[in-house]
């Protein structure tokens, strides 16, 4: 057990990286992964397995790493996650697994998410992940799942492995959701994301693009007249929030969901190759700062914009983004304008952005969520010099499951009521993920939809003993 600092991440010089689309951070090599692993104390009672929503066995898959056994830490990885190589690449270990290591406290923890990609992409980079596990016996009952990001992809393999037909529907022509129009190329590769869905297809699992249930299909016709035993919401949180204030109309205003959809699933950084152009302007400035925020930051910065600013209303502190986001977007020249509030979009005669007039903050008092209230400062207002501005202050849910499912509960926010398990008001529907807890991470997205998996199996197997118990 060697204990001392953890091993670095390699990745492209940032004056380099800030031009291109290529992955940021470039994964461990062999020696440098298992030299990370031997760090590992592997504790009698290791807190971060219990901190990990989808309850990976952390200390037993290291310890593979460590002996060289990529093959069977592999394995150990593919019984809990779906997406081990994107977990990898997008968790905030940090707040999670990483956050609970013993070496954490008086030091550095084991380097838990770097350790995972490393495995994922050995795997899939020397063949060890062509074997799928085999489905159970056949159940004979079909399954719907809506939605086909983390939380979607974790349930519909999960019920596959248990024996069940699952059906996946995704809205967009790509399935994998939010990994796939949310997150940028540098930061998580798209053929990685539909490598690991290829994992689910080998499994059986079908999956209908360019499908909106609600409008190709409601909940009750695929319950009704599709004859799906079960139905699984997973469809996230992609309705943009934008503030309400002057000119968010104009040419040159975008929500981030926009933004990025465009770039990411509809490949505009590769016009004229593809068909998708994207406006981008010489200053852009980006409202929020949440991973999303710096997402579409680095993003214009990619695509040409000469200077990106971050305006937001509290200080660094509080910025919600992982620190590793927000670093690297500073290593790549975005520029924090921190306790500055939007409270206009200015625009030309021809309605195009020309300035963004902000007013500045101090903190206040904390609020309910324990961070300090931003207060306006009287008289502090001035126009920010920009002709692009992208809103990333949140998303809720798309409110068209809801309107075209009567009886399905929903709170106030527009979010699926569920419990635990993920049952709703509706008999045989199941929900979780973004769109029952509001925007969070892809992990306990992938929770959810375990949870989610293990009930509707109970259910449909209650079920069966009752008309067992019927015919009896």
């Amino acid at each position: 057990m060697r204990g001392g600092m953890r091993n670095a991440m390699p990745e492209q010089p940032a004056d380099v990286r800030n031009k291109n689309f290529q992955e940021v951070a470039l994964g461990y090599t062999k020696e440098m992964a298992v030299d990370e692993a031997q760090r590992c104390l592997n504790c009698p009672k290791p807190r971060c397995v219990g901190s990990c929503p989808v309850n990976i066995d952390i200390p037993k898959f290291i310890h593979e790493v460590a002996q060289e056994n990529f093959a069977e830490a592999y394995k150990i990885l593919k019984q809990k996650s779906t997406l081990p190589a994107v977990c990898g690449r997008v968790c905030p270990q940090e707040n999670q697994c990483e956050g609970k290591c013993v070496l954490g406290i008086k030091g550095e923890p084991v380097a838990i998410g770097r350790l995972e990609r490393f495995v994922a992409d050995y795997a899939r980079e020397h063949g060890l992940d062509n074997d799928v596990e085999a489905p159970a016996e056949r159940k004979g009952k079909k399954v719907a799942v809506v939605g086909s990001g983390p939380s979607g992809l974790t349930c519909a393999g999960d019920l596959a492995k248990m024996g069940y037909d699952v059906t996946m529907y995704e809205a967009l022509h790509a399935a994998g959701g939010v990994l796939m129009y949310g997150i940028p190329q540098f930061r998580l590769p798209k053929e990685i994301v539909q490598h690991e869905i290829s994992a689910l297809k080998k499994l059986g699992v079908k999956i209908v693009v360019d499908a909106v249930i609600g409008r190709t299909f409601t909940i009750k016709e695929l319950m009704e007249e599709e004859g799906f035993s079960a139905v699984y919401v997973g469809t996230g949180a992609g309705l943009p929030h934008f503030m309400q204030i002057d000119g968010e109309n104009l040419n040159g205003v975008y929500s981030a969901n926009e933004f990025l959809t465009r770039v990411n699933l509809m490949k505009a950084y590769e016009f004229p190759n593809y068909a998708t152009p994207v406006y981008v302007g010489k200053k852009a400035a980006i409202v929020g700062a949440g991973n999303v925020a710096m997402d579409a930051a680095r993003t214009a910065k990619r695509l040409g914009a000469e200077q990106v600013y971050i305006v937001y209303r509290r200080s660094e502190e509080e910025m919600p983004a992982r620190k590793e986001e927000i670093g690297h977007a500073k290593e790549e020249g975005i520029e924090l304008r921190l306790l500055n509030n939007p409270v206009a979009i200015l625009g030309d005669e021809k309605g195009w952005v020309n300035g963004l007039k902000c007013i500045k903050m101090e903190l206040g008092e904390a609020d309910a969520s324990g961070r300090r209230s931003p207060v306006a400062i009287a008289g502090s207002e001035y126009v920010l010099d920009v002709d692009m501005v992208v809103m990333a202050i949140g998303q809720g849910p798309n409110p068209l499951i809801k309107q075209t499912t009567p009886d399905l509960e929903v709170n106030k926010r527009g979010n699926i009521v569920a419990d635990e398990a993920g049952a709703t008001s509706i008999p045989g529907v199941f929900a979780g993920g973004d769109i029952v807890t509001g925007a969070a991470t892809v992990i306990s997205a992938m929770g959810a939809g375990k949870k989610a998996a293990a009930a509707i199996d109970e259910y449909l197997s209650k079920q069966g003993e009752s008309r067992r118990c019927c015919i009896i």
